[in-house]
C-alpha cells in the first residue's frame, strides 16, 4: 500500500468529474437533527480537499470532516466551490452544514459564524530569490504584487496601506499554488499568501522565499450559518475539543505539513538539478522495484537520494555502500553479491523497506506506517520498537509517526535509553531521514509520472525545463 503524499502534488479534481464524495446537483440539506448526512462546502485544493496519487480522497479539511462524520455516525458529502470566497454564498443558501477551510476575517464574520481555531498561519510576502529581498511595505510600492481571489490577504494589504500609500495589488482567480509558481518563473514581483503555502512552494522551486510577515497571524475555523442549530455548533466544539485532547488534530496537522520545512534550498536545487542528469539512467531500475515491491517508484528513488544523492559508488566511513546504503548484513539478508551493482542495491534497499513495513503491527495505518518503516531503515526494527514503548510510557501514540517523532531523539539520552531493551540510538538521525524523505518524495510527486505497470510511460514535458 502506498502513502498518502503531501496534499500539494494531489491531483486536483472537481465536481464535474462526478466523483463520488462530491455533490454535483445542490439542494439546500435538511436540517442537522433531520438527516444522517453531514453535508460540508469547500473548495478544490490541496489544503482543503483533492485526489491524491493512491485515487484517494484526502486533505486537512476531507480528514477533519470525515472524522467528524464518523463521531456523529453520519456519513459526509463534500459540495465544492471554485473559489473560497464563493463557499459562504453557498453557506448562506443552505448548501451545507458548515464551510471547510475559511481563515476568519472581520469580511467574513460578517456572513458566518466560527468555530473553533484549529490551525493558525501567517501571511507574508513572497519573492523571488533571482532578485533583491524586500525589507518593508514600503519597497513593494510600484512593484506587481499579486492575490489568489476569495483570500483574506487584501485585507491585511489595506491596514498596510497606512505606511505604504502608494502600494497597489491586483487580485487574480488562481490558486495561491498557481501564483507561486508565477513568482519562481519571473512573471510577477510579489505574492502575498500563507507561511504554509509559501514553505510547500519552497520545496519544488529553489528560487522563493518570504520576505516578511503581513499582518498578525490568522486562523482557521469551520463557518455556521447565524442560523445554525445550537446542537450542531456544540457537537462540533466537543469534536475539536476532544481531538486536541488526544492528540488526533496534531497528528493531522504533521501528516500534511509537518515535514514541508525540512530542506534547504540547497537541498531542492540538488535533486531539481540530478533529476535531469542521474536519475533518467536509474527510472527503469526504480521501476523494477515498484514491481517487486508494490512502493510507488517515487518514494524509493527519494529514499535513494536521502542516503546518496544518486551516487552509483557511495560508500560511509562505517562501509555502508552503494545508491540505497546497505549494509554488509542487510545486503547478505536481501542476498546481494555486489552492493555496488546499481540494480541489485536499488531492488534489495526496495526489498528491505518492504520487509521493514510488513513486520509492523497491522494496526498501524498509512501513511504513519511508511514514515515509521522508514525510519526503522535508518536505525533498525529494535530501536523503533524501543521508541515505540518509550512513546506508550510517555502516554504517546506508539502507532503515530507525528509522536514517534518526539520519542526517536531520546533514545541518545541516557535517562531514557538505560531503562529500553535495546539501549543507545541515534534516533535523532531517523527523523531527520525520514522528514527529509517525505519532502523529496512530494517533489518526485510533482515532477515525475507514476509508473504504468506493463506499460510505456508516455513522454512528459518536464516542467521545469
Amino acid at each position: 500500500m502506498r502513502p498518502f503524499p503531501h496534499p500539494f502534488v494531489g491531483i486536483l479534481i472537481v465536481c464535474g468529474l462526478m466523483l463520488p464524495a462530491c455533490d454535483s446537483f445542490e439542494k439546500p440539506v435538511l436540517p442537522f437533527d433531520k438527516t444522517d448526512e453531514l453535508v460540508v462546502i469547500t473548495v478544490n485544493s490541496p489544503d482543503t480537499y483533492y485526489e491524491n496519487a493512491d485515487g484517494r480522497y484526502a486533505g486537512l479539511e476531507f480528514d477533519l470532516a470525515s472524522e467528524f462524520a464518523r463521531e456523529l455516525g453520519m456519513s459526509v458529502k463534500f459540495r465544492l466551490a471554485p473559489r473560497m470566497d464563493q463557499v459562504l454564498a453557498k453557506l448562506e443558501e443552505h448548501r451545507g452544514h458548515f464551510a471547510a477551510g475559511l481563515s476568519i476575517s472581520t469580511k467574513h464574520e460578517l456572513h458566518a459564524r466560527f468555530g473553533p481555531v484549529y490551525q493558525t498561519t501567517q501571511p507574508q510576502v513572497a519573492y523571488n530569490t533571482d532578485y533583491r529581498r524586500p525589507k518593508s511595505i514600503r519597497q513593494l510600492v510600484g512593484r506587481t504584487i499579486e492575490i489568489a481571489s476569495g483570500t483574506t490577504y487584501a485585507e491585511q494589504l489595506n491596514k498596510a496601506m497606512q505606511q505604504a500609500p502608494g502600494l497597489k495589488w491586483s487580485e487574480v482567480d488562481i490558486t495561491g499554488e498557481d501564483l507561486l509558481a508565477k513568482l519562481a518563473e519571473g512573471k510577477v514581483d510579489y505574492v502575498v499568501a500563507d507561511s504554509t503555502q509559501i514553505n510547500q512552494a519552497k520545496n519544488f522551486y529553489s528560487n522563493l522565499d518570504s520576505a516578511f510577515d503581513l499582518g498578525e497571524p490568522v486562523g482557521k475555523a469551520w463557518a455556521f450559518s447565524p442560523f445554525a442549530e445550537r446542537e450542531l455548533l456544540e457537537k462540533t466544539r466537543k469534536f475539536f475539543n476532544r481531538i486536541e485532547q488526544d492528540g488526533t488534530l496534531m497528528r493531522l496537522l504533521d501528516r500534511y505539513y509537518g515535514h514541508i520545512q525540512r530542506l534547504e534550498q540547497a537541498d531542492v536545487s540538488g535533486i531539481l538539478s540530478k533529476r535531469r542528469t542521474l536519475l533518467p539512467d536509474l527510472r527503469n531500475h526504480f521501476h523494477e522495484a515498484e514491481e517487486l515491491t508494490g512502493i510507488d517508484w517515487r518514494l524509493i528513488a527519494a529514499l535513494a537520494y536521502q542516503e546518496s544523492h544518486w551516487d552509483h559508488f557511495a560508500v560511509s566511513p562505517g562501509n555502508v555502500r552503494g545508491i540505497m546504503m546497505l549494509t554488509e548484513t542487510t545486503a547478505d539478508r536481501m542476498k546481494v553479491t555486489d552492493r555496488l551493482d546499481t540494480r541489485q542495491n536499488i531492488l534489495a534497499g526496495a526489498r528491505y523497506l518492504r520487509l521493514l513495513k510488513d513486520r509492523l503491527p497491522t494496526r498501524i495505518l498509512e501513511p504513519d506506517r511508511t514514515w515509521i518503516a522508514m525510519a526503522a531503515y535508518n536505525q533498525g526494527s529494535s530501536h523503533i520498537e524501543d521508541a515505540r514503548v518509550l512513546a506508550q510510557r510517555l502516554e504517546l501514540n506508539p502507532d503515530s509517526w507525528a509522536d514517534l517523532k518526539k520519542t526517536l531523539p531520546l533514545l541518545s539520552l541516557s535517562k531514557y535509553f538505560q531503562n529500553l531493551k535495546h539501549g543507545y540510538a541515534r534516533g535523532g538521525e531517523a527523523v531527520i531521514l525520514t522528514e527529509s524523505v517525505r519532502t523529496y518524495y512530494n517533489i518526485l510527486l510533482k515532477y515525475e509520472r507514476p509508473y504504468s505497470w506493463g506499460f510505456p510511460v508516455a513522454d512528459e514535458t518536464d516542467p521545469l525545463s
